[in-house]
């Protein structure tokens, strides 16, 4: 029943191949708390109390706030999978509560960084130094996923109309504006690409022996490239992904052509953004506005 219910999620629900297995990661791990193999899990035997045995027991380990709420949210997700198909008689997840989690505001790099990062041109240096700049700046322009740059195909670009087609989460299908120098820069980069590689297929972004690139390479050259201008204590894909959003609210973006070009399902994931640009605008008032410190030195 479990398989059954991974399918579902992956055939049925559009959910990806890394979700999917963050599921059946979490449901492995209940059924080892429960001391029962995978194939012979009974939910009709299961009740709260085991269920909340197990939240202690995470919590205990030293699990974050976050990451049981999302353990106890597979389980509630795979309970209502086993009533619809009858294969339980009550949903046991509806009395445990989802443990309070203090969200931190998504980390982002200043405008001053990303010129450093940007500030050599494009094209020097051979086709692997122009492939990892490019990377870099097209998160940055764009607000990609890492499984989005991935998957990327020459034919996803449009130079006349400067688009770029993207497949987003759950199959999502969306086309994003290019500026004219990034079009220009992805341009020289294929010049480079084709001239100096053995293309094994399609595939944009490609490895020195010509397969497409995974993502920890693509982790890496970032995490690489962005150490050496910012401190901040994560450097990732990720990181850029949030700064493309800051930089568009910063700079009077409507939030909801935010919401679109991030490909986001809800306002809510997008609306942190917001505490964000707030958060970095209060900041530049405090240091710059003559009244927003008190007599005394106070803020």
């Amino acid at each position: 029943m479990i398989q059954a219910f991974l399918r579902y999620l992956q055939y049925e629900k559009n959910y990806s191949s890394h979700t999917v297995l963050s599921y059946h990661t979490d449901i492995n791990q209940f059924c080892e708390f429960l001391y029962v193999e995978p194939q012979n899990f009974a939910p009709r035997t299961i009740s709260h109390r085991e269920i909340q045995q197990w939240v202690l027991s995470l919590m205990e380990s030293g699990n974050t706030s976050r990451t049981i709420s999302r353990k106890i949210s597979t389980l509630k997700s795979f309970w209502r999978f086993l009533l619809i198909q009858k294969l339980a008689d009550e949903n046991p997840t509806k009395k445990i509560v989802l443990p309070k989690t203090n969200k931190p505001l998504p980390a982002f790099y200043k405008q001053k960084e990303m010129e450093h990062v940007l500030s050599e041109e494009s094209g020097l240096g051979g086709f692997e130094r122009a492939r990892n700049r490019l990377i870099v700046n097209l998160f940055y322009q764009t607000g990609l996923r890492v499984s989005e740059l991935v998957s990327l195909q020459d034919d996803d670009v449009d130079y006349e109309l400067r688009q770029l087609k993207v497949l987003g989460k759950r199959n999502k299908e969306r086309v994003l504006p290019l500026g004219v120098d990034i079009c220009e820069e992805m341009k020289a980069y294929q010049e480079l690409r084709n001239a100096e590689i053995d293309l094994q297929d399609n595939s944009f972004f490609v490895l020195k022996k010509g397969k497409k690139m995974y993502s920890k390479a693509i982790y890496n050259i970032v995490h690489e490239k962005m150490t050496q201008f910012s401190t901040l204590h994560k450097q990732s894909p990720h990181v850029l992904r949030h700064t493309f959003a800051t930089t568009l609210l910063n700079n009077g973006a409507d939030i909801n052509a935010v919401k679109d070009l991030l490909g986001h399902s809800s306002l809510v994931a997008t609306q942190v953004y917001t505490h964000v640009s707030f958060s970095e605008l209060n900041k530049i008032y405090k240091q710059a506005h003559p009244r927003a410190i008190k007599k005394g030195g106070s803020l």
